[in-house]
């Protein structure tokens, strides 16, 4: 079950933000602060919170049955595809609303006047930023559930690497991989494989390309777990790679350890982006690493901190990101080496394992 606590520290925040209600629409924060975790597709689905009152679960009926078994709160309602369900908001909404909270960078424009539609605040304010505020800090079990994500994914890629060979294609590589995750009891999750001149594209797409002899392999990606993601990126030689492939590599490897060995709370993000920049700079590719150091992730792949060199947000124990430095040289090829790390009250603990040297396959 969640811990309860969540929804008492929300409730002071409506408290001191004078917020008569808020309508929570995005299903991972329902899942942090209620302990259910769906896909409503495009059915009305949210936790409706009324200051002083019990809050109340709103899902599609042919999600009862696991709500009353996964879920914290006891009153949850339901509606048939078919129904409409504004008419239990109506229902809940029996005291005038001065001052709503709704997720707006979730809600449709389309969705969010249906709800406006019934509730009819006076206004509307923002809540993601207070949600993610409580999302970055996370607990030990939060925790051990994004170790359970990274385990899969690190032995699926394992796993997944005993096919790759001269003559194969990305294709293959990336469905033995995603094969391997099923097989190890992942819930879903992302992949790329890009090889050789493909690999320069940070954010390039599995493709046809047959790998070849001196190609670098970059696979990048990650699993979902129980609501909870990991994210790892490893880049590898096919056979025989020249000096140049091999000095972007370690040089991209050694910004990955500079940085996490850095971590600790009190140092700014922007610092830990300058520490691998700088070492990719010195080292002559400081036009080729075109992206930020990392962000972070807990239950979805992306969440804050963006750790850039403006940001300059400090670091805190309990919170989870990404540290992935890269060099990307176009018709060369690209390297990038992305771990998850979490913060300890003196430092870090690096919670992917698959080995960062450089592998030959």
């Amino acid at each position: 079950m969640v811990d309860p606590s969540r929804l008492k520290k929300f409730h002071k925040y409506m408290e001191k933000e004078c917020l008569d209600a808020v309508f929570i629409t995005l299903p991972r924060s329902v899942y942090y602060f209620t302990g259910f975790n769906t896909n409503p597709h495009e059915r009305f689905f949210g936790l409706y919170l009324v200051l002083g009152e019990e809050p109340v679960l709103i899902v599609p009926e042919l999600d009862l049955e696991k709500a009353t078994l996964k879920s914290n709160v006891q009153n949850i309602l339901t509606h048939r595809d078919g129904d409409n369900p504004l008419k239990i908001l109506k229902e809940l909404t029996t005291q005038r609303i001065g001052k709503c909270g709704v997720q707006k960078e979730h809600l449709t424009l389309a969705r969010f006047e249906e709800i406006d539609s019934v509730i009819m605040a006076e206004s509307y304010i923002n809540v993601d930023e207070e949600i993610q505020k409580m999302n970055v800090i996370k607990s030990q079990d939060e925790i051990v559930k994004i170790k359970e994500a990274i385990r899969i994914s690190d032995e699926a890629l394992y796993e997944g690497l005993k096919i790759v060979k001269q003559g194969i294609s990305e294709y293959e590589i990336a469905a033995e991989i995603q094969f391997q995750r099923i097989r190890l009891g992942a819930d879903g999750g992302g992949l790329m494989v890009v090889s050789g001149e493909k690999s320069a594209l940070p954010h390039g797409r599995t493709g046809d390309r047959i790998i070849e002899e001196g190609d670098l392999l970059l696979i990048d990606g990650g699993v979902q777990k129980d609501g909870y993601v990991s994210d790892i990126t490893r880049t590898f030689a096919v056979g025989e790679i020249n000096a140049e492939k091999k000095r972007i590599y370690n040089t991209v490897l050694e910004a990955n350890h500079a940085a996490i060995e850095a971590i600790k709370p009190g140092i700014s993000f922007g610092e830990l982006d300058t520490i691998a920049r700088n070492i990719i700079i010195e080292k002559g590719f400081g036009k080729y690493f075109t992206h930020r150091l990392g962000h972070g992730m807990g239950m979805n792949n992306h969440e804050y901190p963006s750790i850039h060199g403006l940001n300059q947000d400090f670091i805190q124990a309990g919170m989870v990101f990404t540290v992935e430095p890269g060099i990307y040289v176009p018709d060369v090829g690209g390297v990038r080496i992305e771990d998850d790390v979490a913060v300890t009250k003196d430092g870090f603990e690096i919670l992917t394992h698959f080995p960062k040297e450089l592998t030959i396959l």
